[in-house]
């Protein structure tokens, strides 16, 4: 399969940026200073992509972005390295972070977000999330940060029959096979939030993502989103490993960093908030990405890999309401959000 190349100088991604700057509350990042986990991630490189445009505009915010590859970081945000406000550290998550280091805000957007990370390292993903977090902690204990906890609907387990999300809703649990590695770190990593809150009064705010899309995505990504991407945008049929019939919440990459950063500057200390711009059955999504590149939806089975780290959820809907609340809506309906996509990594 040929490799995906996010264009960031593209007019539809420049435009996705201009969405998130203009963000409630951005004015209070202003000369402050922000580490960020997992800068090389889907959400990491949109991220910081967005703040340093807007110090572009004299916001003059010191951004600290962490990753274990010097190399891969180069490719994702070299174009950085070289900023006096941008500071890249070159280590592992599951180590305690410079004890020099002094910031105002933590992102720890470290994690393994996809089933082969899942399947083929179940151990690793326990330990990025949630050494990713206590770190992040600690730091914010040392230098009186404010934390955004960057959690999953998976926390919620699995539905009862078609329930919906909201943030107090707890699903079925499931913790016999290693799948469960993803979702039970999430989990430990709220609580772990919650512990610092009461016992040493950090402050910390918590969002749950839903599945996320956009151009920002890694070429490794093995959710089923990623692979309908991918295989539009190299003009193949489009492989489905299933009948399709799950119904899914989803964000846009550039919906989800506006949310994450209003959560940031608006939300509620200790509070958990939903993340989700829209609601589609995963062969909806995977027939919106045929039609685009002119082509079949096959469906074929998974491989014992693969199986092993896709969710069993058939249902997995977020009630956003509560983000509503505070004043946040989505700017990206499913149409928009795919081809945008498509367009910005392909130029179609």
């Amino acid at each position: 399969m040929a490799e995906i190349k996010l264009d960031k100088q593209h007019p539809l991604y420049q435009e996705d940026l201009n969405v998130i700057l203009q963000t409630k509350g951005l004015d209070k990042l202003i000369g402050k200073s922000i580490l960020i986990t997992g800068a090389t991630g889907m959400i990491g490189t949109c991220l910081i992509d967005a703040l340093m445009k807007f110090n572009k505009k004299n916001a003059n915010i010191k951004l600290y972005a962490v990753g274990r590859s010097r190399d891969k970081a180069f490719e994702r945000i070299g174009e950085y390295f070289d900023n006096q406000l941008f500071n890249f550290i070159e280590q592992d998550v599951r180590d305690p972070l410079p004890k020099n280091l002094k910031v105002d805000f933590i992102i720890p957007a470290a994690s393994n977000t996809h089933p082969l990370a899942y399947s083929q390292f179940p151990i690793e993903t326990i330990e990025i999330n949630y050494f990713g977090i206590k770190y992040a902690l600690e730091k914010a204990y040392e230098c009186g940060a404010t934390v955004l906890c960057t959690s999953s609907v998976e926390v919620y387990g699995n539905a009862y029959d078609n329930d919906i999300f909201d943030e107090n809703y707890t699903g079925k649990l499931n913790l016999s096979s290693a799948r469960s590695c993803y979702p039970e770190s999430k989990r430990i990593c709220e609580s772990l939030c919650q512990s610092y809150i009461s016992e040493r009064n950090i402050n910390v705010k918590i969002v749950r993502l839903s599945r996320i899309f956009g151009p920002t995505m890694l070429e490794s990504d093995s959710k089923a989103s990623a692979q309908f991407i991918k295989k539009a945008l190299t003009n193949e049929d489009i492989v489905l490993k299933s009948k399709g019939e799950q119904l899914f919440s989803y964000t846009y990459t550039a919906d989800a960093v506006s949310a994450m950063l209003y959560v940031l500057l608006n939300g509620n200390i200790g509070e958990a908030y939903n993340i989700s711009s829209f609601d589609i059955k995963l062969k909806d999504f995977a027939k919106a990405c045929a039609k685009i590149a002119q082509k079949r939806v096959i469906f074929d089975l998974p491989t014992k890999i693969e199986e092993n780290g896709y969710s069993i959820a058939m249902y997995a809907v977020l009630n956003n309401s509560k983000l509503k609340s505070i004043g946040w809506f989505p700017k990206y309906d499913f149409e928009n959000a795919i081809n945008k996509t498509l367009n910005i990594l392909n130029k179609i």
